[in-house]
């Protein structure tokens, strides 16, 4: 808690205030959001992200709340009036909503919706083979990368409120600063882990960013999309991966169920060795509204922070 403190008070996240209070998703009264922007974001990062940069000239709504799984995600009645009522649409895109991947194109055609992944260039992006020719999407994992999600954002909202732009950049700058500190923060904290310990298993392929750009070994039970299930050779590859290579800590999502996480367990135990759960991760969702993980930047740091903490307890025993 005190290391959470501290990264909190080192990023100075005045900004990020309005989420750390639940406002992110919070239904306003017509007074207090009359002559707002009405925004729908798909997943938490990108409300996270749209609120910061919008501040008070946007009203930001986000479909997909804490543990909910984007890639299996159907939109309800109740998204569908909230997306025909939106002046800008935010979404991941790069197949993450794979389900809503039509009602966004049919949205396109009257009104402003953004995939905030479209200026990432090419180059950076993983095209894993199977994940059926599709990008990788989970960029929101290298800070880095997450920084082209936040510049499309406030682009979008200084091109379409040409009024608000100046503030809407300011706050953009702010925030990319915030990244930089964050992006800091990580290599620190990666640092204490020698390179031999520095392995990630999760439940779903969720971390090939982070793997890439933070210098880790990823491997995930689930592929890229939860839309694959895991089967009986899924789960003994991963066993023998652990066993063979003495792997002491595994990591639970919030957005996938334990039990398949808890079923190696179960088989690496069966083979006399022995893997502990370090903790959960938050990976295609954030945290509850109104906590610190349930910003961006507050996620980023509970992963990094259990991650690191993990991997040197298990590293001691």
């Amino acid at each position: 808690m005190k290391q959470k403190t501290r990264i909190f008070e080192k990023l100075g996240l005045v900004l990020s205030a309005a989420i750390l209070l639940g406002c992110s998703n919070k239904q306003e009264s017509g007074s207090e959001s009359a002559g707002r922007a009405k925004v729908v974001a798909t997943i938490g990062m990108i409300a996270d992200v749209a609120t910061v940069i919008g501040g008070e000239h946007v009203t930001v709504h986000g479909l997909m709340g804490p543990g909910v799984d984007p890639h299996l995600y159907k939109a309800t009645p109740s998204d569908v009036q909230a997306l025909q009522a939106a002046d800008i649409i935010f979404y991941n895109g790069l197949h993450l909503e794979a389900k809503m991947g039509e009602l966004f194109e049919k949205m396109g055609q009257v009104r402003t919706t953004v995939a905030v992944t479209k200026s990432i260039p090419e180059s950076l992006l993983f095209s894993p083979e199977a994940f059926a020719g599709h990008h990788d999407p989970h960029v929101w994992f290298d800070v880095t990368l997450w920084k082209y999600a936040a510049g499309e954002i406030a682009r979008t909202l200084a091109e379409k409120y040409p009024d608000h732009a100046p503030e809407f950049n300011q706050n953009a700058a702010t925030y990319l600063t915030q990244l930089d500190t964050l992006h800091a923060y990580v290599l620190e904290q990666i640092e204490r882990v020698p390179s031999e310990q520095r392995i990630l298993i999760t439940a779903h392929d969720a971390f090939n960013y982070f793997g890439h750009r933070y210098g880790f070994e990823v491997a995930g039970l689930q592929g890229i999309s939860t839309q694959a299930e895991a089967g009986t050779k899924d789960v003994q590859d991963l066993v023998n991966l652990i066993v063979d290579r003495e792997i002491r800590a595994i990591f639970v999502e919030s957005s996938v169920p334990v039990k398949n996480i808890k079923a190696v367990q179960e088989g690496v135990r069966a083979k006399g060795w022995n893997v502990e759960v370090g903790g959960e991760l938050f990976s295609d969702a954030m945290g509850d509204a109104g906590s610190f993980e349930g910003s961006y930047i507050g996620m980023v740091t509970h992963n990094i922070d259990t991650i690191v903490s993990a991997l040197l307890e298990s590293g001691h025993d």
